[in-house]
């Protein structure tokens, strides 16, 4: 299965395949689908993918080397998940868990050896993994972004702005590809933030599977002109996460955004499914949107940073 260490009651597994996790961590995912929202993301794409990536358990963690972490109490029972996956490489994620679990999670880490950059998810959990590995490396833990996860149940329909919601094709993928970058730049901006908060990924890698999919829309003014973009993630244990969302500068203020969300939060309930969201707690206006069509808040998370 993978490399086992245990650390006073908590046993911590490192799995290197996604099925062999998702046999392990499935019954916890599906007991929180909302909260663990990121890993069975992730985990959906690499099954989907059939995604075995292998690593020898003897030796250090290669920043390329994905794995999947698993803490279990005294009982066995599974107290605790992380991820050191595709889409998150270099960077960890953790989901919330006791705090002996997490300092279990974090020795084991650290005893692992290699270096991992910084550490994603539910505080406070991420707070304890990040210090623990910070203080390996003699390095400090600085916050980059402020999160909170929402969730919706029933959508609050706002005005709507002229102009209509539609997929997005093959002949968008220029455009969404710049735009998504845009967003992640503008977010940072909007966020007082003059580095970048997210590993640097291929940008175009992650909107072309989202066109694939059925998972991206623009909104199209009267004129038929393209001016904002909402994506969304395919469903995984039953849940739907919105984003990116993101209106060039131009075309902000005329309700783009809450009416394209509006649109695809009912389109993800009407088949079913629980649509949540992420939002950066430094903007203030874009969570008063979702709050305003029907999101709630569940919990904060925060991206964290080991530097100097």
């Amino acid at each position: 299965m993978g490399r086992a260490m245990t650390t006073g009651p908590w046993r911590v597994d490192f799995i290197p395949d996604v099925a062999s996790f998702e046999e392990v961590a499935g019954p916890l995912l599906a007991a929180d689908p909302v909260g663990s929202t990121v890993i069975a993301t992730q985990v959906e794409r690499a099954r989907a993918a059939g995604a075995v990536s292998p690593i020898d358990p003897s030796t250090p963690i290669n920043p390329d080397d994905p794995w999947w972490g698993v803490v279990r109490d005294e009982r066995g029972e599974v107290a605790g998940l992380a991820m050191h996956a595709d889409g998150y490489r270099r960077f960890c994620y953790v989901l919330g868990m006791p705090d002996g679990a997490a300092t279990a999670l974090g020795r084991a880490m650290a005893d692992r050896g290699g270096y991992i950059h910084g550490v994603n998810g539910a505080r406070p959990a991420c707070d304890t993994v990040a210090g623990i590995l910070a203080e390996q490396v003699g390095r400090l833990v600085v916050i980059t972004v402020h999160t909170r996860l929402f969730r919706c149940d029933a959508v609050v329909a706002p005005p709507r702005p002229a102009g209509r919601l539609r997929l997005g094709t093959h002949d968008d993928l220029d455009l969404a590809t710049a735009w998504w970058a845009a967003f992640l730049a503008d977010a940072d901006a909007q966020g007082g933030r003059t580095t970048p908060s997210e590993p640097v990924h291929d940008v175009r890698a992650a909107v072309q599977p989202r066109i694939d999919d059925g998972c991206l829309w623009f909104w199209e003014d009267e004129h038929g002109e393209r001016v904002h973009l909402t994506a969304a993630n395919p469903p995984a244990y039953g849940v739907c996460r919105v984003g990116p969302v993101y209106t060039p500068a131009d075309h902000r203020g005329r309700g783009y955004a809450a009416a394209a969300v509006a649109e695809v939060t009912a389109g993800i309930l009407a088949a079913g499914n629980v649509p949540c969201l992420f939002t950066d707690q430094a903007n203030p206006v874009s969570n008063k949107i979702y709050e305003r069509i029907g999101y709630r808040a569940v919990t904060d998370m925060a991206n964290l940073r080991i530097t100097r």
